[in-house]
């Protein structure tokens, strides 16, 4: 097996901005509008795990309220599920100029899936929501952040621009790769292919910080102050600012979880916060347009 000394450049394209086009960074607020999906994909469904995935039908006309007062679009990540089971919500979240990407159809875990299961699962996701907004997404974010080695392929062949799953970097967007080769030996990397990828991470995510969740397997405690986590990502805000150029921090809320009114509070509090560090609101699409016409994002520039 080849190995590679250093693994691929992280960075999405190599041509250099004008550096009279560079911002202090880009930060973008996404929410997996997961509703019942997440709910039936754990087989939990009875009525009171049900009303949990309900909630976020609630929680999401608060969460547009204070995204329009604040003048911020947003990406929701939808399943084909939510979207059919929830039509005007989804198509309210688009007329209100928000991006709709997808996130599966029933919140599947697509790395445990066979190819073809795969292949059908985004097909069938991607048709509901076609049929609901009457447009096609152009980004993906997969259910459980996992994806299988088919994956990839799958996303480009159906024409998707970028995928929202991956935590190779926090603050640089990078090119998604054809299946790397992994052994004791080392590791031979996958080639770059035709999808942008713009990163995610556990500690950028509402969920296990936020959510109370018991299961056979384990307990997720959750219900820590919001008032920490939040803390907690202006602290990574403040480092990308300070030593990265035209770095993107995305982060990731869940409506039936950031919906409740003390996290709501402390919603506020930190988009208002972010606003004043000079930082750029954007959606997942913004920022693959902006990789697609030549920028560099998320150069370590350390002071």
């Amino acid at each position: 097996m080849t190995t590679p000394t250093t693994p691929p450049s992280r960075n999405a394209v190599t041509d250099q901005v004008d550096s009279s086009t560079s911002r202090r960074g880009y930060v973008c607020v996404t929410f997996d509008f997961d509703a019942l999906s997440s709910w039936m994909a754990r087989g939990m469904l009875t009525a009171t795990p049900r009303s949990r995935g309900e909630f976020a039908a609630v929680a999401v006309p608060r969460l547009l309220h204070i995204l329009e007062t604040r003048g911020i679009t947003a990406t929701w990540f939808v399943p084909g599920h939510t979207a059919l089971t929830y039509p005007e919500l989804t198509r309210e979240l688009m007329e209100r100029g928000h991006e709709v990407a997808v996130h599966g159809h029933a919140h599947e875990n697509v790395a445990a899936l066979e190819p073809a299961e795969e292949r059908a699962v985004l097909q069938r996701s991607l048709d509901a929501l076609k049929e609901v907004t009457g447009t096609l997404p152009r980004g993906f974010r997969a259910p459980a952040w996992d994806l299988s080695d088919a994956s990839v392929d799958l996303l480009v062949e159906h024409g998707l621009a970028y995928d929202s799953s991956l935590m190779g970097h926090d603050y640089a967007p990078y090119p998604c790769r054809t299946p790397d080769s992994l052994d004791d030996s080392g590791v031979c990397w996958g080639e770059p292919a035709g999808l942008l990828e713009i990163p995610v991470a556990w500690s950028l995510d509402d969920f296990p910080y936020l959510e109370f969740l018991r299961t056979p397997s384990g307990l997720m405690p959750g219900l820590r102050d919001p008032a920490e986590m939040f803390a907690n990502w202006t602290a990574d805000l403040e480092y990308m600012v300070r030593d990265f150029e035209d770095g993107v921090l995305t982060v990731t809320m869940h409506p039936e979880v950031i919906g409740r009114g003390h996290r709501l509070l402390a919603l506020e509090h930190w988009l208002d916060e972010v606003a004043s560090r000079g930082v750029e609101f954007v959606t997942c699409e913004q920022i693959a347009d902006l990789v697609s016409s030549g920028a560099e994002l998320g150069q370590y520039r350390p002071v």
